[in-house]
């Protein structure tokens, strides 16, 4: 599942930067994070492949759940697009983590590696927080937006979980069974973690 949500956050990420960023600057510094996902990407599809995994095979299980959550929050203009770069990579950091728990050290340190971000998305912070400055009315459609993107992501991750009880396993606070009320706990510490986001990109609710 990590191996495909970091191949499309490159490619969507690549996508947003070529199609609605107002400066080539904007576009390279998106750009940058794009190309950081397919970095990524290429070490969980290495690990597959030194484990004599088929990528593809292993990726199959989850396009259509992380496809169907890209589709439904296509951002409408850059503002859009630099809260879902911050905002998405976040809340999928929150939750492959969260399924580290349960896995073996060399795993957990990969799933690590492949969720750095190096500062990279700082620039997103920036950006918004100075639009925000500049505008302050983009508060209120920003916030919703960004509630909209953890929103769909935490339907997404129960529509696998459910049908994937040895990723439910991961998810709860066992991973010898499916612990829906662990995943329950779990959802709420992202949505948590989302909210601390919020703050720091300088969005408030009810904007």
């Amino acid at each position: 599942m990590l191996a495909y949500a970091e191949l499309t956050a490159f490619l969507r990420m690549a996508e947003d930067a070529s199609l609605l960023a107002p400066t080539l600057t904007d576009r390279a510094a998106l750009g940058d994070v794009a190309a950081t996902e397919y970095g990524h990407f290429r070490l969980v599809r290495d690990r597959l492949d030194s484990l004599g995994a088929d990528p593809e095979a292993a990726m199959a299980p989850f396009t259509e759940a992380l496809d169907a959550w890209h589709e439904q929050t296509r951002p409408g203009d850059w503002y859009e697009a630099l809260v879902k770069a911050y905002v998405g990579t976040g809340i999928a950091g929150d939750f492959y983590r969260e399924a580290a728990r349960h896995v073996d050290e060399s795993t957990r340190e990969l799933v690590d590696r492949a969720l750095a971000d190096d500062g990279r998305s700082q620039f997103a912070v920036e950006r918004v927080r100075q639009a925000l400055a500049e505008d302050p009315r983009l508060n209120g459609r920003l916030a919703l937006w960004a509630r909209r993107l953890v929103g769909e992501a935490l339907s997404q991750a129960y529509r696998v979980a459910a049908a994937r009880p040895e990723l439910a396993g991961l998810l709860g606070d066992s991973a010898e069974s499916a612990d829906l009320a662990g995943i329950g706990r779990m959802f709420a510490q992202i949505t948590e973690e989302h909210g601390k986001r919020m703050a720091a990109i300088g969005l408030t609710p009810g904007g």
